[in-house]
C-alpha cells in the first residue's frame, strides 16, 4: 500500500514515527505537507497537486493537521475523500472534534459524561453563570485553546467574576465549567484505535498548576482503566466520528467525565510512557479496514 503521512514537520515525533511503522510494515511511506498543497477540480476530477506534481495513487492517508490550519486541512482530507482514498481522519470528523462547544453538544447527546458545562456570549448576570456549574472553584477554557493554553482556574468568584468580564470585553468565546476537585489535577489519555482502547497513561500536573498537559510539564505513568473508562473512551470517538483519537478523561465521584476528544492526539507521550507501538497500531488498523473493505466516513453520519 502507498500510505501518506498529512503533516507539516518531518522533524516531529508523531510523523516520524508513523512514517517508520508504515515502511516496518511493509507499505510505501509519503510524507506530504498539506499546507503545500492545491486542490484543482472540474466535473470528473479531484485532484490534489504539490508545485506541479499530482498527487497520485495514494490508497490511505493519515492526516496531522494543527490546529492553526484546521479548515484547509480539511479541505484537503475532502478531496483524497472525493478521490475515494481511506483516511484515518475523516474531514466532517476533523473540523467538528476542534470546535470545543460543538463537541460538548455531540457528546453529551450521545450521553458520554462530561464536566457541568456552560456557555454564553453575552451573559447578563455572570454571577448565575458562575452558579450553574456549581463554583467557584470553576475552569474558564478559551474554545481555540490547546495544548493547556488558555484554560484558567478560578477560585473565587470574584477572581471568576474578573476573568470572565475580561475575556467578555475581549469578545472571546469562551467556556466555563465545573471544576472537578477530586481529579487532584490528574487526567488520564485513553488512545482509541479503530474503536478500541490499545494504551493509556494517566498524567498527573506539574506543583503549583492545576492542568496535567505534558506541554505544560506535567508527569505520567501506565494506568489500567476501568471497564467504564474503556467504553467511554470509546463511545467518545464514536460520537465524534473519529477511528483515532486521544480521549481525555477525569476520574470523578460519579465516574469518567470526557473533558476533550484530540482528533491528532500525540504519539510521544503515549509511546513513551506506556512502551506500545501506537504508531503500528495505526497502521495495522489501515491495513485491517483495506481487507474489510470499511469506510471510516460512514462515521461522521453521527452527531450534530
Amino acid at each position: 500500500m502507498r500510505i501518506a503521512v498529512l503533516s507539516r514537520n518531518k522533524a516531529l515525533y508523531s510523523t516520524k514515527r508513523l512514517l517508520e511503522a508504515i515502511r516496518q510494515r511493509g507499505h510505501e511511506a509519503l510524507l506530504i505537507n498539506h499546507t503545500k498543497c492545491y486542490m484543482v477540480m472540474d466535473h470528473d476530477t479531484a485532484d490534489v497537486f504539490v508545485g506541479d506534481h499530482c498527487i497520485k495513487n495514494v490508497d490511505a492517508i493519515i492526516p496531522r493537521i494543527g490546529a492553526s490550519v484546521t479548515a484547509y486541512g480539511a479541505a484537503v482530507i475532502r478531496q483524497f475523500e472525493m478521490q475515494k482514498v481511506f483516511t484515518t481522519c475523516g474531514s466532517l470528523a476533523l473540523i467538528r472534534s476542534r470546535d470545543k462547544l460543538r463537541s460538548l453538544q455531540i457528546l453529551t447527546k450521545a450521553g458520554v459524561g462530561i464536566p457541568r458545562t456552560a456557555f454564553a456570549k453575552y451573559p447578563s448576570d455572570i454571577d448565575y453563570l458562575i452558579k450553574q456549574v456549581g463554583g467557584p472553584p470553576l475552569i474558564i477554557k478559551l474554545l481555540e485553546g490547546t495544548q493547556g493554553l488558555g484554560v484558567v482556574l478560578a477560585e473565587t468568584k470574584t477572581a471568576a467574576r474578573s476573568v470572565l468580564e475580561a475575556f467578555y470585553g475581549l469578545d472571546a468565546e469562551i467556556l466555563v465549567q465545573e471544576f472537578i476537585k477530586e481529579s487532584k489535577g490528574s487526567d488520564i489519555r485513553a488512545f482509541v484505535v479503530g474503536g478500541k482502547v490499545v494504551a493509556a497513561m494517566k498524567r498527573q500536573s506539574a506543583s503549583g498548576d492545576f492542568r496535567s498537559n505534558l506541554h505544560r510539564g506535567g508527569k505520567s505513568e501506565p494506568v489500567k482503566l476501568s471497564r467504564k473508562e474503556k467504553e467511554t473512551a470509546i463511545k467518545a470517538a464514536k460520537a465524534l466520528g473519529l477511528q483515532i483519537a486521544g480521549v481525555d478523561m477525569l476520574r470523578s465521584e460519579r465516574g469518567p467525565l470526557v473533558i476533550e476528544v484530540n482528533s491528532s492526539p500525540g504519539l510521544e507521550g503515549i509511546e513513551k510512557t506506556t512502551g506500545v507501538d501506537v504508531a503500528g497500531k495505526i497502521v495495522q488498523y489501515i491495513e485491517e479496514s483495506s481487507q474489510n473493505n470499511r469506510d471510516p466516513k460512514k462515521m461522521d453520519k453521527v452527531g450534530v
